[in-house]
């Protein structure tokens, strides 16, 4: 049976958005059975998908070889259980190689990052984007964040674009969010996928939500799946109360730690995975380590969580 097409793979979601961390070895190189074996259990315990190499996965610090290399890793592990994003940016002409590869490896589309360094104005991200897609048969979906914020005229355009089918907010403006669903859903046809990309997604998922934006990363999913998947299913069956203690026992502390340190985002959740018995080994620089004691707090933190979830029972 031929698998549906990524959008309604991601329309209504079964759990949370899966995005595994990269693992390496003692010597800096890739660990790729690490790297399986935490993809593997992700799916197993209940990801919606896998965005392999994004964010999270270090896409900055890999070589295209190392990319393709997880790319299609993330592939033959999900074995089409779910489908597998995999993360493209930097310039045009490297977004496109990266795409090429990502569809060579066998993914199901395209999380599109912001271009390098360069701060453009909406023509030329228009047109950044526009190439991007048009370079494969995946579908592409946009990310908003740093160089690459957009006006609610360009997103329409993103919209009406052939092979973008969806918008990822790490921006954190509300207002323009809310701007950008009325002016696609007023002025084009057909469904957007619109996603949650702050960090720790679920902190503002109650807020996105309630503008219209139901899909979200969840990072947490990488060390305490079970969390994410008990706060994933309170959000959706209305249990405010799981979710309020979720978000005041667990997600809020995190959050408050994780902004104690820059790339604190990626390297605490590595931290996490490691601390929940799986070495995917360190950061690359340029990003660092969390502190000794950042550490200590994290895994007090972690057993906070579960202990949260046998209250709740």
């Amino acid at each position: 049976m031929t698998p549906a097409p990524l959008a309604a793979r991601l329309s209504i979601p079964s759990g949370p958005l899966f995005f595994p961390v990269t693992a390496y070895g003692p010597d800096g190189s890739l660990d790729l059975d690490a790297y399986r074996t935490h993809v593997r259990r992700g799916v197993e315990a209940g990801a919606a998908a896998v965005f392999a190499c994004c964010g999270t996965g270090e896409f900055h610090a890999l070589t295209p070889e190392e990319f393709q290399t997880c790319v299609r890793a993330a592939v033959e592990e999900t074995a089409g259980r779910v489908p597998v994003v995999a993360g493209a940016g930097y310039g045009t002409a490297l977004a496109v190689r990266y795409a090429r590869l990502a569809e060579a490896a066998g993914a199901d589309g395209l999380l599109a990052m912001p271009p390098y360094l360069v701060v453009a104005g909406q023509e030329g991200l228009l047109r950044h984007y526009r190439e991007v897609a048009a370079a494969t048969a995946l579908p592409v979906i946009v990310y908003q964040r740093d160089n690459a914020v957009f006006t609610p005229e360009t997103v329409v355009e993103l919209a009406r674009t052939d092979g973008i089918i969806g918008f990822k907010d790490g921006l954190g403006d509300l207002d323009l969010m809310q701007r950008v669903i009325s002016a696609v859903r007023t002025e084009t046809s057909g469904d957007f996928l619109y996603f949650n990309g702050l960090p720790t997604a679920e902190q503002t998922q109650l807020a996105y939500r309630a503008i219209g934006v139901p899909l979200y990363s969840s990072a947490v999913f990488c060390f305490a799946p079970e969390l994410a998947l008990a706060f994933h299913a309170a959000l959706n069956s209305g249990d405010d109360t799981t979710v309020r203690r979720l978000l005041d026992g667990f997600y809020r502390p995190f959050v408050e730690l994780r902004a104690q340190g820059r790339g604190y985002a990626v390297s605490l959740v590595k931290a996490g995975v490691r601390l929940r018995g799986l070495d995917v080994g360190e950061v690359r620089p340029p990003l660092h380590e969390p502190t000794e004691d950042h550490v200590k707090q994290l895994a007090r933190l972690i057993e906070r969580g579960y202990a949260l979830l046998e209250e709740g029972k």
